[in-house]
């Protein structure tokens, strides 16, 4: 009698997804027929060992990860999609499970440690301005420019993960996991200055959308890139510097203050009606033939996260390996570092076998 493995579909949809695999392109690299993959996916039948075998290696996945607990999916309206419209199906449901093993990444991190508890106010009734002003002042950061947008997220209990590398299509996203939770993944491959605009803009998704709105279409994002504007470059602030009439060289020189990109400098002058549209527009086609929008010459390093720095120097100390970190999410190795900074997991490999933290050791995290 064939022997019957308990497959839990949610998981084997979970895995296709995050591969990007259709049905019939999953069937073309396991051998196993779409007419079956489909009654696995539905729950209607259960593999033997061998299907299960074939399906684990077509999609990267340890075989024991089909057998874990069921999980639900995120679903689209709870993400801040930038460009939604014109997403293919198979990128959104990518980044959408990547995002969901990120939530399970955090779950094994908050089973062993005490994170920061969540401290993101809503205030979907505030203009972006006012909201950025306002959670400015909740936080105690006056009018100086904020030092690490991702130390300061992540010590008021905002996850930071990285955008897996072949996500990136999808660019920077955030969500409230079961409303309580916020993550925001960040795209790796901008600048520094432009990673830390991303930061402040799923900041304001959380702000202003994640509770009460949808955190997508074009209104969505431009009130996203208000706030973001106004949460790095605050109005006291700026004023205070004294740039009225600021040509592309004070831009310049400003800008390293702010830590921003120098054409998203520009603009906020122009918002601040600092300068006028003639000189905005010239500021920028000087910064343009300079290389500034394609990037930001002699910019700042990309900031990384604190937390997880922490959380898997903690790790190391005791003795756990990455690859048994892994084992404990039913992921591969390759697939765990996806999602976190790469501070200091590789380091972890070699590392004799131990045992996490049984204390749940109280990560004390600053944001200067």
């Amino acid at each position: 009698m064939e022997m019957v493995v308990m497959l839990t579909s949610s998981r084997l949809v979970l895995a296709r997804k995050r591969r990007r695999m259709t049905l019939s392109r999953l069937a073309q690299e396991s051998g196993v027929s779409v007419r079956s993959l489909t009654a696995f996916e539905n729950g209607h039948k259960q593999p033997s060992p061998e299907t299960l075998d074939s399906l684990a290696a077509a999609l990267e996945v340890p075989v024991s990860f089909f057998t874990a607990s069921e999980v639900d999916e995120i679903q689209v309206d709870a993400l801040s999609f930038r460009a939604l419209s014109k997403m293919s199906a198979l990128d959104r449901d990518a980044a959408r499970s990547a995002g969901r093993l990120a939530v399970e990444i955090n779950q094994w991190m908050e089973d062993r440690f005490s994170l920061p508890s969540p401290d993101v106010p809503t205030l979907p009734h505030l203009p972006p301005e006012e909201a950025a002003e306002r959670v400015r002042a909740l936080w105690g950061l006056g009018e100086a420019p904020i030092p690490n947008m991702v130390h300061l997220l992540e010590s008021h209990g905002v996850r930071v993960f990285s955008l897996a590398a072949d996500c990136a299509s999808v660019d920077a996203f955030s969500l409230r996991w079961k409303e309580k939770t916020p993550f925001v993944f960040l795209n790796l491959e901008k600048s520094g200055e432009r990673g830390r605009f991303d930061a402040a803009h799923e900041l304001g998704h959380l702000v202003l959308h994640a509770a009460h709105r949808v955190p997508h279409g074009a209104e969505a994002e431009q009130e996203a890139q208000q706030f973001a504007s106004a949460f790095l470059m605050p109005r006291s602030g700026i004023y205070a510097q004294m740039l009225h009439g600021a040509d592309a060289k004070r831009i310049l020189s400003a800008k390293k203050k702010w830590k921003v990109a120098a054409v998203a400098l520009a603009y906020r002058l122009k918002d601040l009606d600092l300068v006028t549209d003639w000189g905005y527009r010239t500021s920028v086609k000087q910064l343009s033939q300079m290389g500034y929008r394609r990037g930001e010459p002699d910019g700042i390093l990309r900031e990384t996260s604190q937390l997880l720095s922490k959380v898997f120097s903690a790790l190391r100390a005791g003795g756990f390996s990455l690859s048994k970190i892994a084992e404990d999410l039913d992921i591969t190795v390759d697939e765990l570092s996806r999602h976190v900074f790469g501070l200091v997991p590789l380091a972890l490999e070699g590392e004799s076998e131990g045992s996490a933290p049984s204390a749940r050791p109280n990560l004390r995290l600053v944001h200067g």
